[in-house]
């Protein structure tokens, strides 16, 4: 019985036909895998499964994941990450501790000013939601500009993020953008393209950030990841997820806050 994989003609072009055949016949398919994105156990014969390729500058890894996950996507990485991710899909580093990702200052194109990003979870009707928080840690100028204000929430919002004003209501969704978490990690925070070309990072981990795995589950289960933006000095790296929900309120009520929920990388937006 042939295995119940998905290979996507953008996987199948990197890999080519002979390959896309031999794994869509059982040649090449595993017989078991740790899904790329939530780390469960799954089986090709027993689950549907996408075929994940990761590309580097030198190196491509196939990998493999729960279609309910991700679907079958070619995704591009920094060689770095993809060695990171190679080893936590063979297993041949310990795993990272459960802990809120927090990151270092990334850099925005352009080198306006530099991002940081945290991860935690918001009640939300009920229910939990995984959140990214993202903070500047300055302010950052429209490209062009040569004055000393703050444009950070203002080009968001041109991109299609909304102001919150209220933490209890769901962002509304963001077309084109999308959250890449791979081998049970966060990877980045992508944007459409140019000319509806591949989507590029608008922040990407110098190295992948482990999430709890609270955070991991509720991501399984909503397949959407709720992002918020604040200028610098409005939310802060804090402690606890009590103290990170008080933080955004105060933001939003002070019209500091902006938002939109983003699919998992691969899934069309909505």
């Amino acid at each position: 019985m042939p295995p119940m994989l998905d290979v996507s003609d953008e996987v199948r072009a990197e890999i080519g036909d002979e390959e896309a055949d031999r794994l869509l016949v059982g040649d090449d398919a595993p017989r078991s895998y740790d899904c790329t994105s939530c780390r469960t156990p799954g089986d090709p014969q027993n689950d549907r499964t996408s075929t994940v390729l990761f590309v580097g500058e030198e190196t491509a890894v196939l990998a493999f994941a729960h279609a309910t996950c991700i679907p079958s996507q070619v995704v591009t990485v920094s060689e770095e990450q993809l060695q990171g991710a190679v080893a936590s899909i063979t297993g041949d580093s310990p795993a990272p501790a459960a802990a809120p990702a927090v990151d270092g200052p990334q850099g925005v194109p352009g080198g306006q000013a530099v991002l940081g990003i945290t991860s935690g979870l918001v009640l939300i009707g009920g229910e939990l939601h995984p959140a990214l928080v993202v903070e500047p840690t300055a302010p950052i100028a429209r490209p062009g500009s040569d004055g000393p204000g703050d444009d950070f929430l203002p080009l968001l919002i041109e991109q299609g993020f909304v102001p919150v004003t209220d933490t209890s209501a769901l962002p509304a969704g963001l077309a084109g953008w999308s959250v890449l978490l791979a081998a049970g990690q966060l990877h980045a925070v992508l944007q459409p393209g140019a000319d509806g070309g591949r989507p590029v990072s608008w922040w990407q981990a110098h190295q992948a950030l482990s999430v709890t795995d609270g955070w991991r589950a509720a991501v399984n289960k909503t397949q959407r990841v709720l992002v918020y933006a604040a200028p610098v000095g409005s939310i802060g790296q804090q402690p606890r997820e009590d103290l990170l929900r008080d933080a955004l309120d105060k933001a939003a009520a002070a019209g500091r806050l902006v938002a939109a929920s983003m699919p998992l990388a691969g899934t069309p937006g909505a």
